[in-house]
């Protein structure tokens, strides 16, 4: 295994980290894809974490499980670039091989190229005195930019969308399409704008009616220029499985997204969360353990881990995964909130109100109002759930947001005739909260329902 740290900016200039940002993200995808079979790639997410660190090169190896680490830096004015590059042995720390590399800017795409055969036949001939990689026995580049600038955009769009905020994904949309108006035929550029919309709409972070057909329509039009691109056919899955409730087709894009790109982690968590939510708990945890492996510091590829747990109806271990989590970033919200659930199952109502009371002093949203009429009802405490309920229903905000969150309520107080009708209108909305109520056990009040039964099967979720 491999991990390449963060490439160093060295121009000066800290608004210029989204091009050795990008740099970094792209040799990963070019080592990644040379040898798959022989040579694993740690992913971005992990690789981060080391950014600006004083880590040693044998602590990093530790915590990543890795034997190699490329170490880098970049330097650039308005045409040219210099990278420097060196590859380091893990147990010894012996600097195997260094390059300095000096390139017009237009001539980028090329050099990332040659860096990754050069780095793999090292790797190559450090375990076997060999070095059969060569340039001409490497797969074909996908088409690239048509222009430096294009490309030099999109990097910025992947910049910000690695930020996973609703303004970072909005910068994000913005940088893509102004790659997409330069090259109208640059597949990644739609892509990323695929991505963009995709999570944008799960995440609830605008209208999914308007959304998702956005982000299938730069989906298949990536696709129809590079059929190779295997984000392109892992955001094509998630639209399938989200919006058109398409499991089968959600599969093939899958398989297909990881068959190109063995080592996109991000394939192999989505795949996992995929499999989880139609009760394939044996396949979705073997996915979720390659995605751990290729990106063992992600949070939130832990985090969905422990969903899993969750939904398998392994309360104690979700919530010591979830703890795991936490232990990485004791800022990560997002992880302690989902303990919730787990507590209400566990009948351990207390320290699931210790949550929501941090999740309140914070800052109220419909989640928060949601579980803690969940909590409050199962607790004994109905009018405090009266009160939670009635918030969550008087609040302002985006209504696809707002409906999620009712139903997890209605279900969570036992107003079954309300969760009924919420889901069958959500189910007519295309929303991507009914897509996990198969495997959720916030749903178990309903599952004697006849009506429920025929939503699992009109949602192709029966068996």
């Amino acid at each position: 295994m491999l991990a390449i740290l963060p490439f160093e900016n060295f121009t000066g200039d800290p608004t210029q980290d989204y091009f050795s940002d990008g740099l970094t993200e792209e040799m990963i995808g070019q080592l990644g894809n040379l040898d798959p079979a022989h040579l694993g790639v740690i992913a971005r997410t992990s690789v981060m974490h080391y950014k600006h660190s004083l880590e040693s090169i044998p602590a990093i190896g530790r915590d990543l499980g890795v034997q190699y680490v490329i170490e880098g830096s970049v330097r650039r004015d308005a045409k040219r670039v210099r990278i420097t590059v060196q590859l380091i042995q893990v147990k010894d720390q012996s600097h195997l091989w260094a390059r300095q590399y000096d390139r017009d800017l237009g001539h980028l795409l090329e050099l990332q190229e040659e860096v990754a055969r050069e780095v793999a036949n090292e790797i190559e001939f450090s375990l076997s005195g060999r070095r059969p990689i060569e340039p001409a026995q490497a797969a074909a580049p996908a088409r690239g930019a048509n222009s430096y600038e294009t490309y030099d955009l999109y990097l910025k769009g992947r910049y910000f969308w690695n930020q996973r905020t609703a303004e970072g994904f909005r910068q994000a949309a913005d940088y893509f399409q102004q790659a997409i108006d330069r090259d109208s035929n640059f597949g990644r550029a739609y892509a990323g704008l695929a991505d963009t919309f995709t999570l944008m709409s799960t995440w609830y972070m605008g209208p999914q009616n308007e959304l998702m057909p956005k982000a299938k329509a730069t989906a298949l039009r990536a696709l129809e220029l590079d059929e190779s691109l295997a984000d392109a056919h892992a955001s094509l899955a998630l639209i399938k499985e989200n919006y058109d409730y398409d499991w089968p087709g959600a599969e093939k894009e899958f398989r297909r997204a990881i068959e190109l790109d063995p080592q996109y982690a991000t394939a192999h968590q989505w795949y996992a969360e995929f499999l989880s939510w139609q009760g394939r708990f044996p396949e979705a945890f073997a996915e979720s353990e390659q995605a751990r492996k290729l990106d063992p510091l992600s949070l939130i590829i832990a985090t969905d881990r422990a969903s899993i747990l969750y939904e398998s109806r392994q309360y104690e271990s979700a919530l010591k995964q979830w703890r795991s989590v936490l232990d990485l970033d004791p800022n990560y919200d997002r992880a302690e909130d989902l303990m919730i659930p787990a507590y209400l199952q566990l009948g351990r109502y207390d320290e699931a109100v210790k949550v929501i009371d941090r999740w309140e002093a914070a800052g109220e949203g419909p989640w928060m109002w949601s579980w803690k009429a969940a909590v409050y009802a199962r607790a004994g405490h109905p009018d405090e759930a009266r009160r939670a309920l009635a918030k969550l229903e008087q609040g302002s905000g985006l209504a696809a947001n707002r409906d999620a969150a009712l139903l997890t309520a209605y279900s969570g107080t036992g107003q079954k005739e309300r969760a009924l009708k919420l889901l069958q209108q959500l189910y007519a909305e295309h929303s991507n909260a009914v897509v996990k109520i198969k495997v959720d056990p916030m749903f178990d009040p309903l599952r004697s329902d006849p009506r429920f039964n025929d939503m699992l099967r009109r949602l192709g979720l029966e068996r």
